[in-house]
């Protein structure tokens, strides 16, 4: 926190110095956040809008709730699963974030 309050308060327009220098360690903070926190939240949101519209029947998922369960109908906005004992749970596409095909079989 110190470091930040001390690069603005660098970013003061000094005498004998180019105001657009004084200005570049904000640009460069921006750059950072922009490459290291919003870029990677963009490809993840992009990946995980990717794998619900490629959901298919009988796929293994895992809900956000950390319900397993396996897909037995597909609607447009939701799905259909079924969870242990051949219960089924009408639950929305959103809420499904992992495919459980990838994990290892024990």
């Amino acid at each position: 926190m110190l470091n930040l309050l001390n690069i603005v308060l660098m970013a003061q327009p000094q005498e004998g110095q180019n105001p657009l220098m004084s200005f570049l360690p904000l640009v460069l903070i921006v750059v950072v956040f922009y490459f290291f926190m919003i870029r990677p939240q963009m490809k993840r949101q992009k990946e995980l809008k990717k794998f619900r519209e490629e959901l298919k029947k009988g796929d293994k998922v895992v809900t956000t709730g950390g319900i397993y369960g396996k897909i037995v109908e597909l609607h447009e906005t939701t799905i259909i699963m079924e969870v242990e004992d051949k219960s089924r749970l009408k639950v929305d596409k959103v809420a499904v974030i992992k495919d459980m095909s990838d994990v290892a079989q024990k």
